[in-house]
């Protein structure tokens, strides 16, 4: 990590200090950890006559290939291939470590056999979702566990988040990170905390009890339950008050949303909450937040951490790292992490903008911004909504196009076959809830607008229904992550449709989201 002194002055580091760190600590990272102790990594170092030597600066990372979610998937000849992406040290190595011999001197044997353990050996994991064909397990380490719990701490400490707060953690239980780092952030600050298990443990009504007799000062969770939360909240005229920050994770956030349950927090009692997403992925074992900043104000981006890892932004045809400021595809390299590690990994999601390491507009600090929206790489598919040709349709836009119609409340984009026959054309049909003071007509009318600005088509039709079929249809307390987008082509036997069918759930990021 950054020492001590450089992090008390972390507001006003220049890049060049935070770079020239950055290649130190990758230098000693190469040496000390992957490559004795990385299957994967010792064989692609000997394949390229590279030694840790070779890496002193950031910009040396170019001579490592990319690694992507497919690289870890098991294939026929190696099942177990992930397994080869894990540090799994030597014991005769760490022996004859000094540092190991040393602490064994001054702290004895046992003390220091428990300390190489809880550094080295696998206690938890988490798993990817939703966009391969199999989950992809990720191993941590005790001190995997502690370095999330210190990265969650920054995050709240962010938002001034302190020990006398509660926290209503609404996310589902799973082996998903989301839920993971907000508990870990609870430990971390000492922070009376709740877990739900969001919709599938108790159900929308359940965690609106439990939020009533909490009564919580901070909520986390996916924004689209969230919103059906506090959507029922002032449908019943139950009262929230003293909600301040709510923190999002695993889904996309639209301006559109955080409006809306900033507007529902007005309505419960609780207003001007902070509301903040999270970016977050698998692989990182960590994820990010934005800035705080006012709701009518841009995002000034998702401050990280580069005594952790380090950020790469690359063009995502040619692989060429973008310069600062200028954006393209999220690549990330740990710096710390044991258990399992993957070296300049492809995440697959955009940044509009790319890194910046000018001042936050908002706070001054000049660690690295993820900056601009994050988006998918490859969510752009064609449908057939003619005999002429075909439409290309940008999930990532599809996902959030709705949450900024005014008027509207939740909704649900249905793709389907007509006539339910796979020779047929396809349909988009649009399920909505609209808000109490809006009309149909409006709210329609607002909708065919949104899809021929975005889109240049109109919705093959528009079905109005209450919030409570809503929720079913989004499966609110049924799906891992509530589906705003679902293709239902492949029950008609639209051959590939079945990959399309996980579009509705956008990164496994969370932003922005995706944690």
């Amino acid at each position: 990590m950054i020492p001590p002194p450089l992090l008390k002055r972390w507001n006003s580091l220049d890049r060049a200090t935070l770079l020239a760190y950055q290649g130190r600590a990758l230098h000693r990272y190469l040496r000390d950890c992957v490559l004795p102790f990385s299957k994967h990594y010792a064989a692609v170092f000997r394949e390229r006559g590279l030694k840790a030597d070779d890496f002193r600066s950031v910009d040396d990372l170019a001579k490592l290939p990319f690694v992507s979610k497919t690289d870890l998937l098991p294939t026929p000849e190696n099942p177990q291939r992930a397994r080869d992406f894990a540090l799994i040290p030597d014991p005769r190595v760490l022996a004859r470590r000094p540092a190991t011999i040393l602490r064994a001197l001054t702290r004895g044997r046992a003390r220091t056999q428990d300390a190489l353990g809880r550094e080295w050996r696998p206690t938890f994991m988490t798993s990817t979702t939703g966009r391969s064909a199999e989950p992809v397990a990720f191993l941590y380490t005790q001190r995997d566990i502690d370095l999330m719990g210190r990265a969650a701490a920054r995050i709240v400490e962010m938002l001034d988040v302190g020990a006398d707060e509660r926290m209503a953690n609404l996310f589902p239980y799973a082996p998903h990170l989301a839920y993971w780092m907000f508990y870990e952030a609870a430990r971390a600050k000492n922070i009376f905390c709740v877990g739900t298990g969001g919709g599938k443990c108790l159900g929308t009504d359940g965690n609106l009890r439990l939020m009533k007799r909490l009564k919580p000062t901070v909520i986390a969770g996916m924004p689209t339950f969230i919103y059906h939360v506090l959507q029922q909240a002032a449908d019943e005229g139950t009262r929230l008050e003293g909600v301040r920050v709510i923190f999002l994770g695993g889904e996309k956030v639209a301006e559109g949303t955080r409006r809306k349950l900033h507007e529902y927090c007005e309505k419960l009692g609780s207003p001007a909450p902070m509301i903040v997403a999270t970016y977050g992925f698998t692989e990182a074992k960590m994820a990010w937040a934005e800035c705080p900043h006012a709701i009518d104000a841009p995002s000034p981006g998702f401050h990280t951490f580069p005594d952790f890892g380090i950020f790469e932004i690359i063009d995502p045809e040619t692989g060429q790292v973008q310069p600062d400021g200028v954006g393209g595809e999220i690549v990330w390299t740990p710096l710390l992490a044991r258990g399992t590690v993957v070296l300049r990994y492809r995440t697959g999601d955009l940044s509009e903008h790319g890194l910046s390491y000018a001042p936050c507009p908002c706070c001054g600090r000049t660690m690295p911004r993820l900056t601009g929206k994050i988006s998918r790489v490859s969510d752009k598919r064609s449908l057939r909504f003619q005999k002429i040709k075909g439409t290309i349709i940008d999930f990532n836009e599809l996902e959030l196009l709705l949450d900024d119609v005014r008027g509207l409340g939740s909704w649900q984009v249905e793709l389907r076959k007509k006539n339910n026959d796979p020779n047929q054309m396809d349909e988009l049909v649009v399920h909505a809830a609209r808000a109490a003071d809006a009309s149909e007509e409006t709210v329609a009318a607002c909708i065919r607008a949104q899809f021929a600005r975005t889109f240049e088509i109109a919705p093959n039709a528009i079905e109005f229904h209450s919030a409570e079929e809503i929720r079913t249809l989004q499966k609110v307390g049924v799906a891992m992550k509530e589906e705003k987008v679902v293709d239902h082509r492949a029950l008609s036997g639209q051959p590939d449709a079945a990959a399309a069918a996980a579009c509705n759930n956008g990164a496994e990021s969370s932003a922005a989201t995706p944690v």
